[in-house]
């Protein structure tokens, strides 16, 4: 009995996560900034009198007012936490947003707090631990082995060569991860070229062509996806069969999630990482443009409240539709650029640029009440609209307020086409501004807008989190470079898994197995030449042959197996004639 609270960061996989519980019979909800104030408050208000059982809801939104004044009054029995990582300042993915889930827990003392993710290091998991104000060290961990997934490095300067083996020798549906946008569209065509079925897959599609191309790897009507990590957030498919990184990660914590898309139904599956000579260096350079210096993120800071016309003392909890490509073409900024201070004003508190989602249309009145009713409207149609919204909506003379234009076209009696014309109509004549539905990325102020001379980014932030990004990468490197020890091992080390064991199905443990099966065959033959003079004891001919005993023995019941050799009576070896 009772309701689950899901705090998760991913808009889109919360809705995905909503979707597949109705489609399932069970009562779900969500809260994020992609909603409008009535859809928040009828989702908050069916949790306290309804029979909902889960609840996702962003970790912004957990320190409004309208949360904490009704989650006293949910039947709450489980608080989970996803990506926890994300709580934790050793974590890649650090969200000050997420240190107000303690807060949380006071207000519900009694509930249990379960915390979950698929890539915590040691100190990761501890910290999380510290930071939800566990009484006592509480982690259930399950391997980050993956029998079934055999992982290996191709170091080669002709990736695409590479590539083309793994898809040509490996059946089924895969994916390919490349760093830029351009590059999963040119290498999405040079499979085309091949007669390979392949398509593309980026932030820059629009969002209904982002649907529909996922749709289409999802259904197997396309083999292959390139795509940036943009894609991967709920994705459901089991029977992905390789995993390609063209270009290197920058963590192994990345690698691992990413790669581990690769053989969920249990059956062999291959995450193959393509290294060159120069990713090193690509590498460092993007390092370099992931901390800019600290007066330009100020500015950036300030340059964007302006942008959204936020005034300083303005804007705590509020979001905004941000389209960071049209930012950076006025303020002739690099996007690259824009979007690490965004991230380092993220870590610090500031503000959150939210993935791409579908927001509702707003609207704002751009003349006081009074000055309306003294307008000579000749049109009936607006006239009738404009009443029609006041009626249905409060706050319009005051902020932009989120309208459903299918709920106003049912209120007025009009079809859908027409309401959109008529606000559009509205506009242009001033009465109103007017920002149609639309999919876009969102920016969260998590405070009021400060004057920039008091914004501070702590510099032990800037500098932990340069160091933490350099040490990933290095441990990165390192899996990259290793040629004697098995992959596997190495990822699960990293994991903090000491106990690890050789998986015997990546790259390093198949060259040693077949060295090893060629240095049996080897000692076959040199134990065959010594027994052809006489007959010998087994560990005479360990003493005898320069090599190592096990194998010396593997070889001798090879032979014994093969009905090539066989004991005599006193013990001794001899051939079979």
């Amino acid at each position: 009995n009772g309701l689950c609270i899901v705090i998760t960061p991913l808009i889109a996989l919360m809705k995905d996560q909503v979707d597949r519980l109705r489609q399932m019979g069970i009562a779900a909800t969500a809260i994020h900034s992609g909603m409008s104030y009535s859809q928040i408050d009828i989702a908050l208000d069916n949790c306290v009198y309804g029979d909902m059982k889960f609840l996702y809801i962003a970790p912004e939104r957990l320190a409004t007012e309208s949360f904490r004044m009704r989650v006293q009054r949910m039947n709450v029995v489980l608080l989970a936490v996803d990506e926890a990582h994300c709580i934790s300042q050793w974590g890649y993915d650090f969200r000050p947003s997420y240190l107000r889930i303690k807060e949380v827990r006071k207000l519900l003392p009694d509930v249990p707090v379960l915390a979950l993710t698929a890539s915590a290091t040691q100190m990761v998991a501890e910290d999380i631990m510290r930071q939800l104000e566990f009484e006592k060290p509480n982690i259930i961990r399950s391997s980050f082995a993956r029998a079934n997934l055999s992982f290996a490095v191709r170091h080669t300067d002709d990736k695409n060569e590479q590539l083309l083996r793994v898809v040509n020798n490996v059946d089924g549906s895969g994916i390919i991860y490349m760093q830029s946008r351009e590059g999963c569209e040119q290498l999405a065509e040079v499979l085309q070229q091949q007669g390979i079925s392949a398509s593309y897959y980026h932030a820059g599609l629009p969002h209904a062509e982002r649907t529909m191309r996922q749709e289409e790897w999802t259904t197997g009507k396309v083999r292959i996806m390139v795509a940036t990590n943009a894609f991967g957030m709920g994705i459901d498919k089991a029977d992905v069969r390789f995993v390609v990184h063209y270009s290197m990660c920058d963590s192994l914590e990345n690698y691992y999630q990413e790669a581990g898309r690769a053989g969920r139904d249990g059956k062999r599956s291959y995450a193959v990482l393509l290294a060159a000579s120069d990713d090193n260096s690509k590498i460092v350079k993007h390092f370099e443009a992931e901390f800019p210096p600290l007066d330009d993120i100020k500015s950036i800071y300030e340059k964007i409240c302006n942008f959204l016309q936020v005034p300083i003392g303005d804007g705590l909890y509020s979001s905004f539709i941000f389209n960071i490509h049209e930012f950076c073409v006025r303020e002739r900024l690099f996007g690259g650029k824009v979007r690490a201070a965004l991230k380092l004003l993220q870590q610090n508190g500031y503000m959150t640029l939210t993935e791409e989602l579908e927001n509702p249309a707003r609207i704002l009145f751009c003349i006081s009440r009074d000055d309306l009713y003294k307008i000579r409207i000749d049109r009936q149609d607006l006239d009738h609209i404009i009443r029609t919204i006041l009626r249905m909506y409060n706050g319009v003379f005051t902020e932009f307020r989120s309208i459903n234009e299918q709920d106003i076209a049912a209120s007025s009696g009009y079809t859908v086409e027409r309401v959109k014309e008529l606000l559009k109509r509205m506009w242009q004549m001033r009465i109103i501004r007017y920002i149609p539905s639309n999919s876009s990325p969102m920016i969260f102020f998590d405070e009021e807008r400060l004057p920039t001379k008091d914004i501070y980014i702590s510099p032990d932030t800037y500098l932990h989190r340069k160091r933490l990004i350099n040490e990933r990468f290095e441990n990165m490197v390192i899996y990259a470079s290793n040629q004697t020890e098995c992959r596997s091992v190495v990822i699960q080390r990293y994991f903090g898994d000491l106990d690890a064991q050789p998986c015997g199905i990546c790259d390093i443990c198949l060259a040693k197995r077949k060295r090893t099966k060629n240095d049996a065959k080897t000692l076959c033959i040199t134990i065959l030449k010594l027994l052809s003079q006489e007959s010998l004891e087994a560990r005479e001919i360990g003493r005898q042959i320069k090599a190592d005993p096990q194998l010396v023995a593997k070889a001798i019941d090879i032979l014994k197996s093969e009905n090539k050799i066989s004991a005599t009576s006193d013990g001794k070896l001899t051939i079979i004639e």
